[in-house]
């Protein structure tokens, strides 16, 4: 049976500056030392990604009696999520080791932003993708010159199967869970580092929707490093949404278990709202889990319901037009709040894709 995730991942219009798109060309011209091509790259980044949106939710804090609520918005990224600033950090690694041909598998949203990052940085991307996933993104990579190829069932088939061919091919590997998953974590941090920025402190907490656990787990370690470094007075406590379930991180933490164990791929319903954040094996869910324990965060399970209506109160009382699975992180701490009563504070929710 196929999964139409059309309502889900759609295409957008992916537009970089005329100042990023020369900075491109040199990056891929090859008359150029490598070192300067990768400089060249390194420009196309400053330029294009990160930097989003903190808006302070004034609306919702009214509505739902908190203090102070900050969204943080990574649809500001050029193709619209968070998955950018991962995607450009690898092919920034791939240019800078001489790879000339990066993969990755996806189920929509990863794939876009490799594909433009790939483009950008001139290296051949192929992209794997489960044999039964429809989404219009697959029309965004190809434009941007990517080679898409289906196989395996479910996510985790693709991602084995791309990594495989990586170690067969000489190929960069893009994929979670790998060799690589420092530099994602790394990239992920700089969201922390933005947020204090703005803040000058960290928050109390912070709200992550949770898949694979690479974004909560990136914040975190970056909120790690500005405390021991001085810069903050605390480590914030990490909050973990996901759907209901449907994810192992969420439940190891929920069930104390000490490590993430596998679910049963049988149990898992698969529709256009949950599909970012579900799985039945989470790539770097240790890494999410130890966060969640050592800041005495907390976790908590979605329904598409919740979802659904939290992305209306969002572009009702703010303005922002999400995907439901990015409100996730949102819904989750605004749990937390209906649990304990969250007392005047600062609270930061990522909001990880547009609409």
């Amino acid at each position: 049976m196929s999964m139409n995730l059309l309502d889900l991942a759609k295409a957008f219009d992916v537009v970089v500056s005329p100042e990023a798109r020369k900075f491109s060309d040199k990056a891929k011209n090859k008359k150029y030392p490598l070192l300067d091509r990768v400089e060249y790259y390194e420009d196309v980044m400053n330029l294009e990604v990160g930097d989003t949106s903190l808006t302070r939710a004034r609306n919702l804090e009214r509505e739902l009696d908190i203090r102070q609520l900050y969204l943080k918005f990574e649809g500001g990224n050029p193709t619209g999520t968070q998955k950018d600033r991962i995607a450009f950090a690898q092919c920034h690694d791939a240019l800078r080791r001489g790879y000339d041909t990066i993969t990755v598998a996806t189920c929509g949203n990863y794939g876009a932003a490799i594909a433009l990052a790939a483009q950008l940085a001139g290296l051949h991307n192929v992209v794997f993708i489960p044999e039964t996933y429809h989404t219009e993104r697959i029309q965004e990579m190809e434009s941007l010159g990517s080679e898409v190829r289906r196989y395996g069932e479910t996510y985790e088939d693709a991602v084995k199967y791309s990594t495989q061919q990586a170690q067969e091919q000489d190929w960069y590997d893009a994929n979670p869970g790998g060799k690589n998953t420092s530099i994602q974590l790394i990239a992920y941090a700089e969201i922390a580092n933005e947020i204090y920025d703005q803040l000058r402190d960290a928050p109390k907490y912070v709200g992550v929707p949770v898949s694979n656990g690479t974004l909560l787990a990136g914040i975190y370690r970056g909120f790690v490093g500005l405390y021991r470094r001085g810069r903050t007075s605390r480590i914030p406590k990490m909050i973990a949404g996901s759907s209901a379930d449907q994810n192992p991180i969420i439940n190891a933490f929920l069930k104390g278990l000490k490590t993430v164990e596998d679910l049963s791929p049988d149990i898992l319903n698969e529709t256009v709202v949950n599909e970012p954040l579900i799985n039945w094996h989470s790539f770097d869910g240790e890494e999410a889990l130890y966060a969640m324990r050592k800041s005495k965060g907390g976790a908590w399970y979605l329904t598409d319901e919740e979802l659904l209506a939290q992305t209306q109160i969002l572009n009702d009382k703010e303005g922002l037009s999400v995907l439901p699975a990015s409100t996730a992180g949102l819904a989750a701490l605004l749990k937390e709040h209906g649990k304990r009563d969250l007392e005047p504070d600062r609270y930061v929710a990522i909001i990880t894709g547009k609409s």
